[in-house]
Parts: C-alpha cells; sequence; structure tokens
C-alpha cells in the first residue's frame, strides 16, 4: 500500500506539506509525528542542493542516533521521500 498511496500522493494538486503530512501518517506504522513535516520538507531541499550530508533540525522529542539534528540523506531514506525526489541516474 505504501508506495502506491505514495505515488498517488506525490501526483496530487495537494500542497507538500499536506501530501508529506498524509505519507507520514498513512504510510508508516506506527505513524510518523506530523512535526517531521517541515524537517522533511527541508530534507527534500538539501536534496535538491545535493547537500546529502546537511544537518536538519529535528523536533523537540524527536532525536537521530542520541542527537537533535540528522542528517538529509537519513531522513530521506527512514521517511521514505524518494517518491518526492527527481530519479537519480
Amino acid at each position: 500500500m505504501g508506495s502506491v498511496t505514495a505515488l498517488g500522493i506525490q501526483d496530487s494538486v495537494l500542497d507538500l506539506e499536506t501530501q508529506l503530512a498524509y505519507h507520514l501518517q498513512g504510510n508508516h506504522y506506527p505513524p510518523v509525528p506530523l512535526s517531521m513535516v517541515q524537517p522533511c520538507i527541508d530534507a527534500i531541499d538539501a536534496y535538491y542542493d545535493e547537500d546529502f550530508d546537511r544537518q536538519i533540525k529535528m523536533p523537540e522529542g524527536v532525536s537521530y542516533k542520541g542527537l537533535d539534528t540528522a542528517p538529509a540523506s537519513a531522513i530521506i531514506d527512514q521517511h521514505h521521500l524518494e517518491f518526492w525526489l527527481p530519479e537519480c541516474d
């Protein structure tokens, strides 16, 4: 269900924040907190800037390996954001 739903959401007229909110809540178990929407957007922006190691601030109460920041690539991988990224060669 997850990848098909993500493809449908990504191809919709919904704004990016709403698309990601649906994806994080509906395609993950347990659902990812909505406070992760902005870090996901920041990670997508870093990807487009080809800055895969950019440190993204985590929301209060969320950590990555005990830190309050995470690399953009980890956020993209862990939250399955590839549907919002251009295809790589």
